[in-house]
C-alpha cells in the first residue's frame, strides 16, 4: 500500500516518499554468499602460499596443544575455569595473524588463544581465569583489550577504540571477536550501528559454533544467517567456512584492508563448532549428541590443514613432527608455570581500577590494609 492508497489521503500527500526514506545502501552488495565461503579442498587451494600455510599449521598445532594443556590444568585446580577453543583454532588463529602491530584485539573469555597468537605470554592469557589478577597483562603493551567475559561489552569498546584512531589520523583497525551468543545483545547492535554509522574501521567476528552455552542458535534468531545481520547496518557480511584457516586468512584480511583503507566495517559470520563443553563446569551431553560431535570432528581444522598440505607436497612429516616438538615444549613450558604457586599482594585489588583512584576506593583499600595488618598482629 502506498501512501496515496492510505484512507483519507489526498492532494496534500506526496506520491513518493520523501528522500531521507529511501535505500541508503544497494542491499544487494551487501549480501554475504548462500553457502560459507571455503578455500581448502576447492580450486582456490592451488594459490596457496607455501610459506604462510606452514606458519598456520604450526600455529593450528600449537593452538590444539594450548587448548589441552589449559583443560588440564582446569581438573588439576590450577585454573578456576577455561572456556575450551578446540575445534575453533583457525577462527582464533586467523584472527591474531591478519592484524599488524598497530592494531588492536578485542577478545571474548574464549578467546585466549587468538591473544596468545597475537605474542601474549600463555601464562598471562589465563592469569584472569586462574583469578589471580583483573586481567594479567597490559593492554596497551599488546594492543589487545582485556579478555571480556559480560557478552557483548567489548563491541562498543571496539568501535570507539577505531572512531578515535581514525579521527587522529592513526591507521589502526580493531578486529572484535564474538560468539553466536553474544549477537543477541544490545551491545552487538549498539557497536554495529554505531560502526556502520560512523564508518569506523572495525571488523566483527562472530565465531558461530552452534551453542550459547545449551541453547542452540535457532532459539536465538531467525535470520537466514548471522552474516545477514549485517545488511540492516549498512555493512557488507561475509559467510565464511570457520574450520578453513586459509578461508578465514583471506577473508579477514579482505576486511582488514577494506576498513584501514576507509571503506568501514564489516561483518564475519564463522561458521564453526565448539568440539568441547562450553567450559569445565558444563555438561555438554545434556544438549547436544556425540553423533553430532563426532560428525564435526570429520571437518576438525588442523586435520583439514595437514591433509591439504601433505596432498600438494607442502607439509611433509619432518614438518608435522616439527610442529608437534615445538607444541610440546611450549605445553611444559606452561604446565611447570602453572604448577607454581602464584605470589597475589590483596591490595592490588584497588590497582588500575581508576587513572585517579577515588575516595571510595581510597576508603576500601585502607579499610582492608588495617585487616591484613590485624590478622598479621595477632
Amino acid at each position: 500500500m502506498t501512501v496515496q492508497e492510505l484512507p483519507g489521503a489526498g492532494a496534500s500527500h506526496r506520491a513518493t516518499p520523501p528522500p531521507a526514506w529511501r535505500p541508503r545502501t544497494d542491499a544487494a552488495a551487501l549480501l554475504p554468499d548462500p553457502e560459507p565461503y571455503r578455500v581448502l579442498g576447492t580450486e582456490a587451494a592451488d594459490r596457496l602460499d607455501p610459506v604462510l600455510m606452514r606458519r598456520y599449521y604450526a600455529e593450528l598445532v600449537r593452538g590444539r596443544r594450548y587448548n589441552a594443556q589449559a583443560t588440564a590444568l582446569t581438573r588439576q585446580g590450577r585454573l578456576a575455569v577455561y572456556p575450551s577453543t578446540v575445534g575453533q583454532e583457525a577462527c582464533e588463529i586467523a584472527a591474531a595473524l591478519v592484524l599488524e602491530e598497530q592494531d588492536w584485539l578485542f577478545p571474548s573469555y574464549r578467546d585466549t588463544l587468538a591473544a596468545v597468537a597475537r605474542g601474549l605470554d600463555p601464562v598471562q592469557a589465563l592469569t584472569l581465569l586462574r583469578g589471580d589478577w583483573h586481567t594479567g597483562y597490559d593492554p596497551r603493551e599488546y594492543r589487545i583489550a582485556p579478555l571480556c567475559t559480560p557478552l557483548a561489552t567489548q563491541l562498543p569498546h571496539a568501535v570507539g577504540v577505531a572512531h578515535a584512531a581514525r579521527l587522529r589520523g592513526d591507521e589502526v583497525v580493531a578486529l572484535a571477536m564474538v560468539g553466536d551468543g553474544g549477537t543477541s545483545e544490545g551491545d552487538f547492535h549498539e557497536a554495529l550501528n554505531f560502526a556502520a554509522v560512523w564508518q569506523a574501521p572495525v571488523v566483527f567476528l562472530v565465531q558461530n559454533n552452534g551453542f550459547a552455552i545449551s541453547v542452540p542458535l535457532a532459539k536465538q534468531t531467525a535470520a537466514p544467517t548471522l552474516a545477514h545481520k549485517a545488511v540492516g547496518y549498512g555493512m557488507p557480511g561475509r559467510l565464511v567456512d570457520g574450520n578453513d584457516v586459509a578461508a578465514m586468512h583471506e577473508v579477514l584480511t579482505e576486511a582488514v584492508q577494506r576498513a584501514r583503507g576507509g571503506g568501514g566495517p564489516t561483518l564475519i559470520e564463522a561458521v564453526t563448532y565448539r568440539m568441547e563443553a562450553h567450559t569445565n563446569a558444563d555438561d555438554a551431553t545434556r544438549y547436544r549428541t556425540d553423533a553430532e560431535v563426532e560428525a564435526w570432528k570429520a571437518h576438525d581444522p588442523v586435520e583439514l590443514l595437514e591433509r591439504e598440505l601433505t596432498a600438494r607436497g607442502i607439509l611433509d612429516e619432518d614438518g608435522i613432527r616439527e610442529a608437534r616438538d615445538a607444541a610440546e615444549v611450549m605445553a611444559a613450558n606452561l604446565r611447570e608455570r602453572m604448577n607454581a604457586e602464584p605470589v597475589v599482594d590483596p591490595m592490588d585489588l584497588f590497582a588500575h581500577v581508576y587513572a585517579e583512584q577515588t575516595g571510595r576506593l581510597r576508603e576500601q583499600a585502607d579499610l582492608l590494609r588495617a585487616e591484613l595488618e590485624a590478622e598479621e598482629q595477632a
